[in-house]
C-alpha cells in the first residue's frame, strides 16, 4: 500500500486553475476545486479596516508521500500563499482509502 497525503489549500476565488496547473506540472496526477465563503470578513474588516474577499477556492489534491513536497511548494509559490490574505495550506494524512485503485494499472 502507497502512502498517500491530502493537500488542501484554500485560496482567492479565481486563483485555483493556475495554482493547480503549476501543481501537475510538478507531479500531481489531479485536483477537486470546492468553492466556499470565508466567514472573517466583517471581523478583519470592523478590527484591521482591510477587505478580505469572502468568496473562496478549496483545493484538494491526493498524492504520493514522495511526491507531495514539491507539489506542495509549488502550490505556496504560484498562490503567493507567503504574503498575508492571499490563502492558507495544509496537508493531512489519509488513511482508508478507496477509488484509486484504478491507477496502479496505469502506473505501472
Amino acid at each position: 500500500m502507497v502512502d498517500i497525503k491530502c493537500i488542501v489549500a484554500i485560496v482567492e476565488r479565481g486563483k485555483a486553475d493556475k495554482i493547480v496547473s503549476r501543481a501537475k506540472k510538478v507531479g500531481a496526477k489531479g485536483a477537486t476545486i470546492l468553492y466556499g465563503r470565508g466567514t472573517g470578513q466583517s471581523e478583519a474588516l470592523r478590527f484591521l479596516n482591510i477587505h478580505i474577499e469572502a468568496s473562496k477556492e478549496i483545493i484538494i489534491i491526493l498524492t504520493e508521500m514522495d511526491k507531495y513536497k514539491s507539489i506542495y511548494e509549488a502550490i505556496i509559490e504560484a498562490g503567493r500563499l507567503k504574503e498575508p490574505g492571499t490563502g492558507i495550506i495544509f496537508t493531512l494524512p489519509v488513511s482508508n482509502l478507496m477509488g484509486l485503485h484504478h491507477r496502479e494499472l496505469f502506473d505501472e
